[in-house]
């Protein structure tokens, strides 16, 4: 939607993807993301950023079951602002949390093995059932006429 608040990052999850359902059967991941920028003079001094994800349905249920802490990734979402009473009287408090539209892994210091999912019921439809990912077409062979 153009009124979105759009962003990417690229970082390294903190902790192991938590996989819970709502009362309605949704399925919502949330997990912590954080990257290092480079600050000083020189470049010396790493500041680390921390944040909140959140995914929903197919894509909670594949970040859930494909990452892990340490994993690099990276995730595209909108940003999402809550706001609460503390409940030691404290005030309010704010948080600005990612939810994700895409998470992928990173591949500038990785691999990855990519497998493609079939879920029946439609996009948020219910149970997934994992197919194998298509077998590259043999290599060309420089004898054979191409057409």
């Amino acid at each position: 939607m153009a009124f979105d608040n759009n962003v990417v990052i690229v970082g390294n999850l903190t902790r192991d993807p938590e996989l819970r359902f709502t009362q309605g059967g949704a399925a919502v991941c949330s997990f912590g993301v954080a990257w290092n920028q480079r600050a000083g003079p020189n470049g010396g001094e790493d500041k680390a950023h921390y944040f909140d994800v959140t995914c929903w349905r197919d894509l909670a249920e594949n970040c859930a079951e494909t990452l892990t802490k340490g994993a690099r990734v990276v995730v595209y979402g909108r940003l999402d602002f809550s706001s609460w009473e503390d409940q030691n009287g404290g005030g309010t408090r704010n948080k600005v949390q990612i939810v994700a539209d895409e998470v992928s892994p990173s591949l500038r210091w990785a691999t990855a093995q990519v497998s493609r999912t079939e879920r029946s019921g439609g996009d948020y439809g219910g149970g997934s059932t994992p197919t194998p990912a298509p077998q590259a077409a043999p290599a060309y062979d420089p004898n054979e006429e191409p057409f």
